[in-house]
């Protein structure tokens, strides 16, 4: 049997503003052009639509909304260069300006996040199910940079009703490897695939993927969200950029130490040392001591604090100076 996967991203969409009704928008978009809701589709709209709906609109530039957006719990940020600022944001998104956004809107006002993507898309398939009485899936969608890749795509930011992530970890290939790691994040490969009918340009806010009513869960069950494709701080291997961990490291500042991650191993920590300041540590108990110069002890608490670990003590042995150390806790 062949897969077929087919997207529809209507035209005609009204002009969203605060309270507008986005799934009774859609409806209407899908019946002008005699293509109704089916059970098992998944309806993906922009995250600057659902936002616009909510209220999420503020006068000003990007650059006084990234303030306010960085003073949140959890926000934070990761990299600058230049006037471009990457930032964690209170959903644990990293993107460009926290996905503030200034296209598409009013000159003079931007437009931020939805404050609970996840919760939104559950509000707009709980609104569709009323109207429609079909099993849907819902995902709300931004756009985002991605490390190693120049351009963008569009994410998943919020779901509901969905299997966000297939996990084929133990199952067989044709080959018989087993599979280790293999986890497709699918919300964000629908995101991905609608962005190519919506267009940047086209007006075009809504989408419907169908082909794919395997991902879709029943109507009682709205899933685990968008939120669980977000890596946890300290899960992912680029926490800071690689300007700012050398700065963070230097400065040690325990409530820099969660996205650096858990502490490296003795071995791991130790061979670090012996690359920097060419002299071998020696097993300390549960920790590692080394002895280096006085003008070396700063990289040596730096290269601990990066790999997870602190200093526990220090010892003037002249004309040096013996540096323990022990994994942080947590």
């Amino acid at each position: 049997m062949s897969g077929r996967l087919s997207v529809l991203a209507p035209d005609g969409v009204a002009e969203v503003t605060e309270g507008t009704d986005l799934a009774a928008l859609l409806l209407g978009a899908l019946d002008a052009l005699g293509e109704p809701l089916a059970d098992g589709d998944v309806v993906v709209v922009t995250s600057k639509v659902v936002s616009k709906a909510e209220g999420r609109t503020r006068p000003g530039d990007r650059e006084a909304a990234l303030a306010e957006e960085l003073s949140a719990p959890g926000a934070r940020v990761v990299a600058r260069r230049g006037p471009t600022t990457i930032a964690r944001t209170r959903h644990g998104l990293t993107m460009a300006a926290a996905g503030i956004d200034a296209s598409n809107v009013a000159l003079g006002t931007v437009v931020l996040l939805p404050l609970d993507p996840d919760a939104s898309a559950r509000a707009l398939r709980r609104r569709l199910h009323d109207l429609t009485g079909l099993r849907l899936g819902v995902v709300v969608t931004d756009t985002a940079g991605r490390a190693w890749r120049e351009g963008q795509t569009d994410i998943a930011v919020g779901a509901a009703g969905l299997l966000v992530a297939e996990d084929f970890a133990g199952r067989v290939d044709a080959h018989g490897n087993e599979l280790a790691v293999t986890a497709p994040a699918v919300a964000d490969e629908i995101a991905g695939a609608v962005e190519l009918a919506q267009g940047k340009l086209g007006g075009r806010p809504f989408g419907v993927v169908r082909g794919r009513a395997d991902l879709v869960l029943g109507v009682d069950d709205d899933g685990p969200g968008a939120h669980a494709l977000v890596r946890p701080e300290g899960g992912d291997l680029f926490g800071y950029g690689a300007r700012e961990a050398v700065v963070r490291a230097l400065l040690g500042d325990p409530s820099d130490r969660a996205p650096f991650g858990a502490p490296a191993s003795a071995d791991e920590l130790a061979e670090a040392v012996r690359r920097v300041t060419t002299l071998a540590g020696t097993a300390a108990g549960d920790g590692l001591a080394v002895v280096v110069p006085l003008e070396q002890e700063g990289a040596v608490a730096a290269l601990a604090f990066a790999h997870g670990w602190e200093v526990e003590s220090r010892l003037r042995v002249e004309p040096d100076v013996e540096v323990r150390l022990r994994p942080a806790t947590p």
